[in-house]
């Protein structure tokens, strides 16, 4: 084994370690559900996968050590779905720059220092039509503009958009005032998003998707294993029903924890034995907003079910039973007892198995797709060269090591 082998072996190692006790799928989850993914995959992509599926597996959690890095990573595993209404959620908008759009108020501050702000009074699902009138209003200050939908698409995609990762909007009075048509007393305008804060995972599949799409035309080898590994994380977290939810993790029903119970307990004690994960072979997506939004509803749905029965469990079973305490790596951890998991898993007859071959057949869709949109490249001449493996290993490795989750976490007890 060359030096380079050996040191990519060790970093790897180290990240297993580290990652052992994290929640969404587990750092186990994640791997499996990854690795079995590539053996959905048809002829003409499946020989490129398979001679790359430990880099496949391996960075099936790299999003997760991202959490650390960034402010923007954990929105991307989940959406609190019911914070905007109830099923199916007709409301909310599947276009991602239709949403910001809607959910995005202005701030408009006058020259004494006084503001008035302004929301989208106007429905905008369906989408309306580009004559539509629009209208924004102050409730403080009592003002309204009306304008038309292609009007305040083209500035929000010319002048909004672009500043989605900066850490302050701003605007120009002056483009406040060619928007609305209108003179006013302007010193400051500042927009502000309400939306992102909520999750925006279905949105962020979709980016993806196309983002893979364009690897696999230009041929980058190196980018089309980063996001295929990355994309199977995002597609296994949108089929967990607790990341769909305000109730994340159970702390609004005195669950708190039953997020690591559902998806990372459960799975261990239980995956390995007596789950089957061959799920055949990977589907082209037509519609692959339509698709993800499909698998975030169809999540949401099972909400309920998945806190209903640990709450009715948890009354009915020896208290003294439900909670272990367990050594692992040298630590000594508390976790739900096996006959108390044993018992959750039974209740909800195969559901977390059912979710995960989900998971893997969508995730080898997701793949597929991405190449047959491409126009089926040959791929059988691409390789990636163990400096590259390092030199996007090693830069993540120190952001993950050195801080801490910056967002939701998902796994306290």
């Amino acid at each position: 084994m060359n030096s380079i082998s050996v040191k990519v072996l060790a970093i790897l190692l180290v990240v297993g370690v580290s990652m052992a006790f994290t929640a969404e799928w587990g750092f186990w989850g994640h791997r499996k559900i990854n690795r079995m993914a590539v053996f959905t995959l048809p002829a003409g992509v499946a020989g490129f996968y398979k001679k790359n599926i430990e880099y496949i597996t391996e960075h099936a959690v790299d999003p997760d050590k991202r959490r650390y890095a960034t402010r923007h990573e954990a929105v991307r595993h989940y959406i609190d779905i019911d914070h905007w209404g109830s099923y199916p959620f007709a409301d909310i908008p599947r276009d991602w720059t239709t949403a910001l759009m809607k959910y995005t108020q202005y701030h408009l501050i006058n020259s004494n220092g006084d503001t008035c702000t302004y929301q989208l009074r106007t429905p905008m699902v369906p989408f309306p039509s580009d004559s539509k009138r629009l209208v924004f209003r102050s409730i403080v200050c009592g003002n309204r503009y009306t304008m038309r939908t292609d009007q305040y698409r083209k500035f929000f995609v010319e002048q909004i958009l672009p500043q989605y990762y900066e850490e302050e909007w701003t605007m120009d009075c002056t483009d406040w005032q060619k928007l609305t048509g209108q003179q006013v007393d302007c010193q400051k305008v500042v927009p502000f998003e309400e939306f992102t804060e909520y999750g925006i995972i279905p949105y962020h599949l979709v980016q993806m998707q196309g983002r893979l799409t364009k690897a696999f035309i230009s041929k980058d080898v190196a980018r089309i294993l980063r996001l295929s590994a990355e994309m199977g994380h995002y597609v296994g977290d949108a089929h967990v029903p607790l990341h769909t939810t305000e109730n994340y993790n159970g702390q609004l029903t005195n669950q708190v924890g039953i997020h690591a119970f559902w998806e990372s307990r459960l799975p261990e004690l239980f995956a390995d034995n007596e789950y089957d994960f061959f799920v055949g072979k990977a589907e082209y997506i037509e519609d692959p907003q339509a698709y993800y939004w499909d698998v975030v509803l169809t999540s949401h749905q099972l909400v309920d079910t998945v806190l209903n029965i640990e709450r009715e469990l948890s009354e009915t079973f020896p208290e003294d039973q439900q909670f272990c305490f367990e050594e692992r790596l040298n630590a000594t951890i508390r976790t739900q007892c096996k006959a108390y998991a044993r018992a959750y898993h039974q209740r909800m007859d195969g559901m977390v198995e059912r979710r995960m071959r989900d998971a893997i057949r969508s995730i080898g869709s997701s793949w597929y797709t991405a190449w047959v949109d491409a126009g089926q490249p040959d791929l059988r001449d691409l390789y990636m060269s163990g400096e590259e493996i390092m030199a996007e290993e090693e830069e993540l490795e120190k952001k993950y090591n050195e801080g801490t989750i910056i967002g939701r976490k998902h796994d306290s007890y």
